[in-house]
């Protein structure tokens, strides 16, 4: 499991230096379609990670209420 997660630490690590390195391209850039590319990229530099940290402040909350409301379950994975 942990192997997993360093996998997708760095994944995301990845994208987030892209969507950076997207940003900073699309900001230089004389284009007609700069300016909508570099406010996607924003957007998306700001929106995408406070995505995925809502997503996993609810598993977490959602993993919490299912073990208190399921005490014998978790009590024989312990004997296990």
């Amino acid at each position: 499991m942990k192997l997993l997660k360093r996998i997708a630490a760095l994944i995301g690590a990845a994208i987030l230096i892209g969507l950076y390195a997207a940003t900073f391209i699309f900001a230089i850039m004389d284009s007609p379609h700069a300016e909508n590319y570099f406010k996607a990229s924003l957007f998306a530099t700001v929106f995408i990670p406070v995505l995925l940290y809502g997503m996993i402040l609810i598993y977490k909350q959602l993993k919490k209420d299912n073990s208190k409301a399921n005490p014998d379950n978790h009590q024989e994975k312990t004997k296990k």
